[in-house]
Protein backbone atom coordinates (compact mmCIF):
# COMPACT_ATOMS: atom_id res chain seq x y z
CA UNK A 1 0.00 0.00 0.00
CA UNK A 2 1.44 3.38 -1.01
CA UNK A 3 1.07 6.69 0.80
CA UNK A 4 -1.45 7.76 -1.86
CA UNK A 5 -3.62 4.70 -1.18
CA UNK A 6 -3.39 5.31 2.58
CA UNK A 7 -4.44 8.95 2.12
CA UNK A 8 -7.36 7.88 -0.07
CA UNK A 9 -8.39 5.34 2.57
CA UNK A 10 -8.31 8.01 5.29
CA UNK A 11 -10.44 10.33 3.15
CA UNK A 12 -12.91 7.50 2.67
CA UNK A 13 -13.03 6.93 6.44
CA UNK A 14 -13.59 10.67 6.88
CA UNK A 15 -16.52 10.51 4.44
CA UNK A 16 -18.16 7.73 6.45
CA UNK A 17 -17.45 9.76 9.60
CA UNK A 18 -19.33 12.66 7.99
CA UNK A 19 -22.32 10.43 7.27
CA UNK A 20 -22.24 9.00 10.77
CA UNK A 21 -21.98 12.43 12.44
CA UNK A 22 -24.91 13.79 10.49
CA UNK A 23 -27.06 10.73 11.25
CA UNK A 24 -26.17 10.79 14.94
CA UNK A 25 -27.06 14.48 15.24
CA UNK A 26 -30.49 13.84 13.72
CA UNK A 27 -30.97 10.84 16.00
CA UNK A 28 -30.09 12.96 19.04
CA UNK A 29 -32.72 15.50 17.97
CA UNK A 30 -35.38 12.86 17.33
CA UNK A 31 -35.25 13.44 13.58
CA UNK A 32 -36.12 17.13 13.94
CA UNK A 33 -33.36 19.21 12.38
CA UNK A 34 -34.83 22.45 13.77
CA UNK A 35 -34.03 21.19 17.29
CA UNK A 36 -30.31 21.30 16.48
CA UNK A 37 -28.15 24.38 17.00
CA UNK A 38 -26.62 23.92 13.52
CA UNK A 39 -27.70 22.26 10.32
CA UNK A 40 -27.17 18.48 10.34
CA UNK A 41 -24.31 18.47 7.84
CA UNK A 42 -22.24 20.71 10.13
CA UNK A 43 -22.23 17.87 12.67
CA UNK A 44 -21.03 15.57 9.90
CA UNK A 45 -18.21 17.96 9.03
CA UNK A 46 -17.38 18.22 12.73
CA UNK A 47 -16.82 14.46 13.04
CA UNK A 48 -15.05 14.26 9.66
CA UNK A 49 -12.59 16.99 10.65
CA UNK A 50 -11.73 15.28 13.93
CA UNK A 51 -11.27 12.05 11.99
CA UNK A 52 -9.33 13.25 8.94
CA UNK A 53 -7.21 16.23 9.97
CA UNK A 54 -5.16 14.62 12.79
CA UNK A 55 -4.64 11.45 10.75
CA UNK A 56 -3.53 13.33 7.65
CA UNK A 57 -1.19 15.54 9.68
CA UNK A 58 0.33 12.37 11.13
CA UNK A 59 0.85 10.98 7.61
CA UNK A 60 2.54 14.20 6.46
CA UNK A 61 4.83 14.40 9.52
CA UNK A 62 5.67 10.69 9.40
CA UNK A 63 6.46 10.81 5.68
CA UNK A 64 8.72 13.84 6.17
CA UNK A 65 10.72 12.21 9.00
CA UNK A 66 10.69 8.57 7.94
CA UNK A 67 13.42 8.87 5.29
CA UNK A 68 16.01 10.45 7.60
CA UNK A 69 15.27 8.05 10.43
CA UNK A 70 15.50 4.97 8.22
CA UNK A 71 18.74 6.21 6.68
CA UNK A 72 20.23 6.81 10.14
CA UNK A 73 19.30 3.27 11.20
CA UNK A 74 20.80 1.83 8.02
CA UNK A 75 24.05 3.74 8.62
CA UNK A 76 24.23 2.52 12.22
CA UNK A 77 23.96 -1.07 10.98
CA UNK A 78 26.71 -0.75 8.36
CA UNK A 79 30.11 -2.38 8.94
CA UNK A 80 32.78 -0.22 10.54
CA UNK A 81 34.73 0.29 7.31
CA UNK A 82 31.65 1.70 5.57
CA UNK A 83 30.23 3.64 8.51
CA UNK A 84 33.45 5.64 8.90
CA UNK A 85 33.64 6.77 5.28
CA UNK A 86 33.89 10.53 4.58
CA UNK A 87 30.57 12.34 4.58
CA UNK A 88 30.32 12.72 0.79
CA UNK A 89 31.23 9.09 0.11
CA UNK A 90 28.78 7.90 2.77
CA UNK A 91 26.02 10.00 1.18
CA UNK A 92 26.76 8.46 -2.23
CA UNK A 93 26.71 4.99 -0.68
CA UNK A 94 23.33 5.64 0.97
CA UNK A 95 21.90 6.98 -2.28
CA UNK A 96 23.11 3.84 -4.04
CA UNK A 97 21.47 1.65 -1.40
CA UNK A 98 18.18 3.53 -1.75
CA UNK A 99 18.30 3.32 -5.55
CA UNK A 100 18.92 -0.42 -5.41
CA UNK A 101 16.09 -0.90 -2.92
CA UNK A 102 13.70 1.08 -5.13
CA UNK A 103 14.73 -0.78 -8.29
CA UNK A 104 16.52 2.16 -9.90
CA UNK A 105 19.94 0.44 -9.79
CA UNK A 106 21.30 -3.09 -10.03
CA UNK A 107 22.22 -5.13 -7.00
CA UNK A 108 25.99 -5.85 -6.88
CA UNK A 109 26.51 -9.60 -6.97
CA UNK A 110 29.84 -9.65 -5.10
CA UNK A 111 29.22 -7.14 -2.28
CA UNK A 112 27.48 -8.80 0.64
CA UNK A 113 27.64 -5.65 2.76
CA UNK A 114 25.58 -3.68 0.23
CA UNK A 115 23.15 -6.59 -0.16
CA UNK A 116 22.63 -6.72 3.61
CA UNK A 117 22.18 -2.93 3.78
CA UNK A 118 19.58 -3.01 1.00
CA UNK A 119 17.66 -5.81 2.73
CA UNK A 120 17.82 -3.92 6.02
CA UNK A 121 16.59 -0.72 4.34
CA UNK A 122 13.65 -2.51 2.72
CA UNK A 123 12.76 -4.20 6.01
CA UNK A 124 12.83 -0.87 7.89
CA UNK A 125 10.69 0.77 5.20
CA UNK A 126 8.09 -2.00 5.47
CA UNK A 127 8.04 -1.79 9.27
CA UNK A 128 7.78 2.02 9.22
CA UNK A 129 4.94 2.03 6.71
CA UNK A 130 3.07 -0.71 8.58
CA UNK A 131 3.39 1.31 11.78
CA UNK A 132 2.13 4.39 9.92
CA UNK A 133 -0.96 2.54 8.74
CA UNK A 134 -1.77 1.32 12.24
CA UNK A 135 -1.20 4.72 13.85
CA UNK A 136 -3.10 6.67 11.18
CA UNK A 137 -6.14 4.41 11.33
CA UNK A 138 -6.01 4.46 15.15
CA UNK A 139 -5.90 8.25 15.23
CA UNK A 140 -8.78 8.45 12.71
CA UNK A 141 -10.95 6.06 14.73
CA UNK A 142 -10.07 7.85 17.98
CA UNK A 143 -11.10 11.16 16.38
CA UNK A 144 -14.44 9.68 15.35
CA UNK A 145 -15.12 8.35 18.84
CA UNK A 146 -14.12 11.64 20.46
CA UNK A 147 -16.27 13.79 18.15
CA UNK A 148 -19.16 11.32 18.31
CA UNK A 149 -19.24 11.55 22.08
CA UNK A 150 -19.51 15.36 21.94
CA UNK A 151 -22.44 15.48 19.53
CA UNK A 152 -25.59 16.87 21.10
CA UNK A 153 -28.35 19.23 19.95
CA UNK A 154 -26.69 22.07 21.88
CA UNK A 155 -23.24 21.57 20.26
CA UNK A 156 -22.25 24.63 18.23
CA UNK A 157 -21.03 22.52 15.32
CA UNK A 158 -21.18 25.31 12.77
CA UNK A 159 -18.97 27.57 14.87
CA UNK A 160 -16.40 24.81 15.36
CA UNK A 161 -16.37 23.87 11.67
CA UNK A 162 -16.02 27.47 10.53
CA UNK A 163 -13.23 28.04 13.05
CA UNK A 164 -11.43 24.95 11.79
CA UNK A 165 -11.90 26.09 8.18
CA UNK A 166 -10.43 29.48 9.09
CA UNK A 167 -7.33 27.88 10.61
CA UNK A 168 -6.92 25.62 7.58
CA UNK A 169 -7.04 28.69 5.33
CA UNK A 170 -4.53 30.48 7.56
CA UNK A 171 -2.21 27.46 7.42
CA UNK A 172 -2.50 27.28 3.63
CA UNK A 173 -1.74 30.99 3.30
CA UNK A 174 1.22 30.64 5.65
CA UNK A 175 2.63 27.77 3.60
CA UNK A 176 2.28 29.82 0.41
CA UNK A 177 3.97 32.83 1.99
CA UNK A 178 6.86 30.84 3.43
CA UNK A 179 7.29 29.04 0.11
CA UNK A 180 7.65 32.39 -1.63
CA UNK A 181 10.09 33.60 1.02
CA UNK A 182 12.07 30.38 0.68
CA UNK A 183 12.31 30.78 -3.08
CA UNK A 184 13.51 34.37 -2.72
CA UNK A 185 16.14 33.53 -0.10
CA UNK A 186 17.37 30.48 -2.00
CA UNK A 187 17.93 32.69 -5.04
CA UNK A 188 19.43 35.47 -2.96
CA UNK A 189 21.97 33.37 -1.05
CA UNK A 190 23.24 31.57 -4.15
CA UNK A 191 23.31 34.82 -6.12
CA UNK A 192 25.41 36.41 -3.37
CA UNK A 193 27.92 33.56 -3.74
CA UNK A 194 28.05 34.30 -7.47
CA UNK A 195 28.56 38.03 -6.93
CA UNK A 196 31.56 37.28 -4.70
CA UNK A 197 33.26 35.84 -7.79
CA UNK A 198 31.80 38.18 -10.42
CA UNK A 199 31.16 41.88 -9.69
CA UNK A 200 27.54 42.99 -9.82
CA UNK A 201 28.35 45.75 -12.29
CA UNK A 202 30.02 43.31 -14.67
CA UNK A 203 26.97 41.06 -14.51
CA UNK A 204 24.27 43.73 -14.89
CA UNK A 205 26.04 45.95 -17.41
CA UNK A 206 28.44 43.60 -19.20
CA UNK A 207 27.87 43.25 -22.93
CA UNK A 208 29.37 39.78 -23.42
CA UNK A 209 27.95 36.48 -22.20
CA UNK A 210 30.29 33.49 -22.37
CA UNK A 211 30.01 31.46 -19.15
CA UNK A 212 32.14 28.54 -20.36
CA UNK A 213 34.56 28.06 -17.47
CA UNK A 214 37.08 25.25 -17.22
CA UNK A 215 36.81 22.52 -14.62
CA UNK A 216 40.58 22.48 -14.06
CA UNK A 217 42.85 25.51 -13.84
CA UNK A 218 45.20 24.19 -16.53
CA UNK A 219 42.42 24.10 -19.14
CA UNK A 220 41.76 26.87 -21.66
CA UNK A 221 38.92 29.20 -20.71
CA UNK A 222 39.42 29.18 -16.98
CA UNK A 223 37.40 32.39 -16.68
CA UNK A 224 34.27 33.32 -18.60
CA UNK A 225 32.37 36.49 -19.39
CA UNK A 226 29.15 36.99 -17.41
CA UNK A 227 27.66 40.15 -18.89
CA UNK A 228 23.92 39.50 -18.84
CA UNK A 229 22.77 42.43 -21.00
CA UNK A 230 22.50 40.26 -24.16
CA UNK A 231 20.24 37.83 -22.29
CA UNK A 232 17.91 40.54 -20.99
CA UNK A 233 17.83 42.18 -24.41
CA UNK A 234 16.94 38.86 -26.06
CA UNK A 235 14.24 38.18 -23.49
CA UNK A 236 12.66 41.60 -23.95
CA UNK A 237 12.90 41.40 -27.75
CA UNK A 238 11.16 38.03 -28.01
CA UNK A 239 8.56 38.97 -25.39
CA UNK A 240 7.85 42.24 -27.21
CA UNK A 241 7.32 40.43 -30.52
CA UNK A 242 5.08 37.90 -28.79
CA UNK A 243 2.94 40.65 -27.25
CA UNK A 244 2.71 42.51 -30.55
CA UNK A 245 1.16 39.34 -31.96
CA UNK A 246 -0.92 38.22 -28.96
CA UNK A 247 -2.28 41.49 -27.54
CA UNK A 248 -4.22 42.82 -30.56
CA UNK A 249 -5.35 39.39 -31.79
CA UNK A 250 -6.38 38.26 -28.30
CA UNK A 251 -8.21 41.50 -27.49
CA UNK A 252 -10.04 41.64 -30.82
CA UNK A 253 -11.03 37.97 -30.47
CA UNK A 254 -12.32 38.65 -26.97
CA UNK A 255 -14.31 41.71 -28.03
CA UNK A 256 -15.87 39.85 -30.94
CA UNK A 257 -16.78 36.78 -28.87
CA UNK A 258 -18.16 38.87 -25.99
CA UNK A 259 -20.06 41.56 -27.92
CA UNK A 260 -20.68 40.53 -31.51
CA UNK A 261 -20.73 36.73 -31.79
CA UNK A 262 -24.01 34.85 -31.56
CA UNK A 263 -24.31 32.37 -28.68
CA UNK A 264 -24.04 29.34 -30.98
CA UNK A 265 -20.89 30.65 -32.67
CA UNK A 266 -19.42 31.67 -29.31
CA UNK A 267 -20.00 28.19 -27.87
CA UNK A 268 -17.88 26.76 -30.70
CA UNK A 269 -15.25 29.47 -31.27
CA UNK A 270 -14.25 30.04 -27.62
CA UNK A 271 -13.36 26.38 -26.84
CA UNK A 272 -11.64 26.08 -30.22
CA UNK A 273 -9.50 29.12 -29.45
CA UNK A 274 -8.65 27.85 -25.99
CA UNK A 275 -7.35 24.59 -27.45
CA UNK A 276 -4.21 26.55 -28.31
CA UNK A 277 -3.47 26.84 -24.58
CA UNK A 278 -3.44 23.05 -24.21
CA UNK A 279 -0.87 22.34 -26.91
CA UNK A 280 2.52 21.36 -25.40
CA UNK A 281 5.21 23.98 -25.85
CA UNK A 282 7.51 21.45 -27.50
CA UNK A 283 4.93 21.13 -30.29
CA UNK A 284 5.04 24.90 -30.73
CA UNK A 285 8.82 24.60 -30.81
CA UNK A 286 8.68 22.07 -33.64
CA UNK A 287 6.19 24.26 -35.46
CA UNK A 288 8.49 27.25 -35.11
CA UNK A 289 11.65 25.38 -36.14
CA UNK A 290 10.20 23.36 -39.01
CA UNK A 291 7.52 25.67 -40.45
CA UNK A 292 7.67 29.29 -39.31
CA UNK A 293 11.45 29.80 -39.36
CA UNK A 294 11.94 28.38 -42.91
CA UNK A 295 8.92 30.35 -44.12
CA UNK A 296 10.32 33.59 -42.72
CA UNK A 297 13.76 32.86 -44.15
CA UNK A 298 12.33 32.16 -47.62
CA UNK A 299 10.10 35.23 -47.43
CA UNK A 300 13.11 37.35 -46.49
CA UNK A 301 15.02 36.07 -49.53
CA UNK A 302 12.19 37.28 -51.77
CA UNK A 303 12.56 40.82 -50.41
CA UNK A 304 16.33 40.79 -50.12
CA UNK A 305 16.35 40.45 -46.32
CA UNK A 306 18.78 38.19 -44.49
CA UNK A 307 16.76 36.27 -41.91
CA UNK A 308 18.58 33.67 -39.85
CA UNK A 309 17.30 30.11 -39.61
CA UNK A 310 17.07 30.72 -35.85
CA UNK A 311 15.65 34.16 -35.25
CA UNK A 312 13.90 36.16 -32.56
CA UNK A 313 11.09 36.84 -35.02
CA UNK A 314 10.25 33.15 -35.47
CA UNK A 315 10.29 32.49 -31.73
CA UNK A 316 8.31 35.65 -30.94
CA UNK A 317 5.60 35.00 -33.54
CA UNK A 318 5.00 31.42 -32.42
CA UNK A 319 5.13 32.44 -28.76
CA UNK A 320 2.55 35.12 -29.50
CA UNK A 321 0.28 32.51 -31.08
CA UNK A 322 0.71 30.35 -28.00
CA UNK A 323 -0.36 33.06 -25.54
CA UNK A 324 -3.32 34.37 -27.54
CA UNK A 325 -5.72 32.19 -25.49
CA UNK A 326 -4.40 33.70 -22.23
CA UNK A 327 -5.20 37.21 -23.42
CA UNK A 328 -8.43 36.27 -25.15
CA UNK A 329 -9.94 34.11 -22.42
CA UNK A 330 -9.26 36.49 -19.54
CA UNK A 331 -10.27 39.56 -21.54
CA UNK A 332 -13.47 37.84 -22.68
CA UNK A 333 -14.41 36.96 -19.10
CA UNK A 334 -13.70 40.51 -17.93
CA UNK A 335 -15.68 42.12 -20.76
CA UNK A 336 -18.59 39.78 -20.17
CA UNK A 337 -18.57 40.70 -16.47
CA UNK A 338 -19.10 44.42 -17.20
CA UNK A 339 -22.61 45.28 -15.88
CA UNK A 340 -25.31 45.32 -18.53
CA UNK A 341 -26.56 48.59 -17.08
CA UNK A 342 -23.47 50.37 -18.47
CA UNK A 343 -24.30 49.14 -21.96
CA UNK A 344 -27.94 50.10 -21.67
CA UNK A 345 -27.05 53.55 -20.35
CA UNK A 346 -24.70 54.10 -23.30
CA UNK A 347 -27.31 52.94 -25.80
CA UNK A 348 -29.87 55.18 -24.10
CA UNK A 349 -27.59 58.16 -24.74
CA UNK A 350 -27.59 57.35 -28.45
CA UNK A 351 -24.20 55.65 -28.72
CA UNK A 352 -23.65 52.89 -31.26
CA UNK A 353 -22.39 49.45 -30.32
CA UNK A 354 -18.83 50.22 -31.40
CA UNK A 355 -18.86 53.53 -29.51
CA UNK A 356 -20.18 51.75 -26.41
CA UNK A 357 -17.38 49.19 -26.61
CA UNK A 358 -14.72 51.86 -27.12
CA UNK A 359 -15.88 54.45 -24.60
CA UNK A 360 -17.68 52.43 -21.92
CA UNK A 361 -17.00 48.69 -21.91
CA UNK A 362 -13.30 48.72 -22.71
CA UNK A 363 -12.39 51.36 -20.06
CA UNK A 364 -14.53 49.57 -17.47
CA UNK A 365 -12.84 46.25 -18.24
CA UNK A 366 -9.33 47.71 -18.46
CA UNK A 367 -8.12 46.53 -15.01
CA UNK A 368 -8.93 42.93 -15.88
CA UNK A 369 -7.46 43.29 -19.35
CA UNK A 370 -4.23 44.62 -17.84
CA UNK A 371 -4.16 41.57 -15.59
CA UNK A 372 -4.56 39.31 -18.62
CA UNK A 373 -1.77 41.09 -20.48
CA UNK A 374 0.45 40.81 -17.42
CA UNK A 375 -0.19 37.07 -17.28
CA UNK A 376 0.67 36.85 -20.97
CA UNK A 377 3.92 38.80 -20.47
CA UNK A 378 4.90 36.50 -17.59
CA UNK A 379 4.13 33.49 -19.77
CA UNK A 380 6.29 34.89 -22.57
CA UNK A 381 9.21 35.73 -20.28
CA UNK A 382 9.17 32.28 -18.74
CA UNK A 383 8.96 30.28 -21.97
CA UNK A 384 11.98 28.11 -22.75
CA UNK A 385 11.30 25.35 -25.28
CA UNK A 386 10.18 27.57 -28.17
CA UNK A 387 13.24 29.80 -27.75
CA UNK A 388 15.62 26.83 -27.66
CA UNK A 389 14.21 25.37 -30.86
CA UNK A 390 13.50 28.56 -32.83
CA UNK A 391 15.84 31.28 -31.55
CA UNK A 392 18.90 29.25 -30.56
CA UNK A 393 21.45 29.66 -27.78
CA UNK A 394 23.52 32.52 -29.17
CA UNK A 395 23.77 35.44 -26.73
CA UNK A 396 23.79 38.21 -29.33
CA UNK A 397 23.26 41.80 -28.24
CA UNK A 398 21.00 43.04 -31.00
CA UNK A 399 17.63 44.65 -31.62
CA UNK A 400 17.37 42.99 -35.03
CA UNK A 401 14.52 40.44 -34.88
CA UNK A 402 16.00 38.63 -37.89
CA UNK A 403 19.03 37.42 -35.92
CA UNK A 404 19.43 34.60 -33.41
CA UNK A 405 19.16 35.53 -29.73
CA UNK A 406 18.62 33.73 -26.45
CA UNK A 407 16.71 34.43 -23.26
CA UNK A 408 17.30 34.29 -19.52
CA UNK A 409 15.28 31.11 -18.97
CA UNK A 410 17.10 29.24 -21.73
CA UNK A 411 20.46 30.13 -20.23
CA UNK A 412 19.31 29.08 -16.74
CA UNK A 413 18.51 25.62 -18.09
CA UNK A 414 21.77 25.49 -20.04
CA UNK A 415 23.86 26.49 -17.03
CA UNK A 416 22.36 23.82 -14.78
CA UNK A 417 22.91 20.99 -17.28
CA UNK A 418 26.21 19.16 -17.43
CA UNK A 419 29.00 18.07 -15.10
CA UNK A 420 30.10 21.53 -13.95
CA UNK A 421 30.70 21.88 -10.22
CA UNK A 422 27.69 23.31 -8.39
CA UNK A 423 29.70 26.03 -6.65
CA UNK A 424 31.39 27.26 -9.83
CA UNK A 425 30.55 30.73 -11.19
CA UNK A 426 29.00 29.12 -14.26
CA UNK A 427 26.41 27.23 -12.23
CA UNK A 428 25.81 30.00 -9.71
CA UNK A 429 25.13 32.41 -12.57
CA UNK A 430 21.78 30.65 -13.03
CA UNK A 431 20.67 31.85 -9.59
CA UNK A 432 21.78 35.40 -10.33
CA UNK A 433 19.77 35.33 -13.56
CA UNK A 434 16.76 33.95 -11.67
CA UNK A 435 17.03 36.70 -9.06
CA UNK A 436 17.14 39.48 -11.65
CA UNK A 437 14.23 37.90 -13.52
CA UNK A 438 12.28 37.80 -10.27
CA UNK A 439 12.93 41.50 -9.69
CA UNK A 440 11.86 42.37 -13.23
CA UNK A 441 8.62 40.41 -12.81
CA UNK A 442 7.99 42.16 -9.47
CA UNK A 443 8.41 45.57 -11.13
CA UNK A 444 5.94 44.57 -13.86
CA UNK A 445 3.44 43.55 -11.18
CA UNK A 446 3.82 46.85 -9.35
CA UNK A 447 3.33 48.86 -12.54
CA UNK A 448 0.27 46.81 -13.51
CA UNK A 449 -1.20 47.16 -10.01
CA UNK A 450 -0.80 50.93 -10.21
CA UNK A 451 -2.71 51.04 -13.50
CA UNK A 452 -5.42 48.73 -12.18
CA UNK A 453 -5.96 50.80 -9.03
CA UNK A 454 -6.16 54.05 -10.96
CA UNK A 455 -8.91 52.85 -13.30
CA UNK A 456 -10.69 50.86 -10.60
CA UNK A 457 -11.24 54.08 -8.62
CA UNK A 458 -12.74 55.66 -11.70
CA UNK A 459 -15.24 52.96 -12.63
CA UNK A 460 -16.19 51.26 -9.34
Amino acid sequence: MSTFVLTAALLMIAYFAFRHGRSRALAQAGGKSHALHSLPYYYGYYVALWCGVPALLLVVAWTALQGDIVRALVVSDLPENLRTLPAQELTLLLNNIVNIAEGAALMPADNTDIQAAVAHYQNLQDIAFGALIVLAVTVAVAGILFARGRISPALRARNSVEQAAKWILIASSTVAIFTTVGIVFSLLFEAMRFFRAVPVTDFLFGLEWSPQTAIREDQVGASGAFGAVPLFAGTMLISFIAMVVAAPLGLMAAIYLAEYAKPKLRSIAKPALEILAGIPTVVYGFFAALTVAPMLRNSGDLFGLSISSESALAAGVVMGIMIIPFVSSISDDVITAVPQSLREGSYGMGATQSETIKNVIFPAALPGIVGGLLLAVSRAIGETMIVVMAAGLSANLTANPFQAVTTVTVQIVTLLVGDQEFDSPKTLAAFALGLVLFVITLILNVVALTVVNRYREKYD
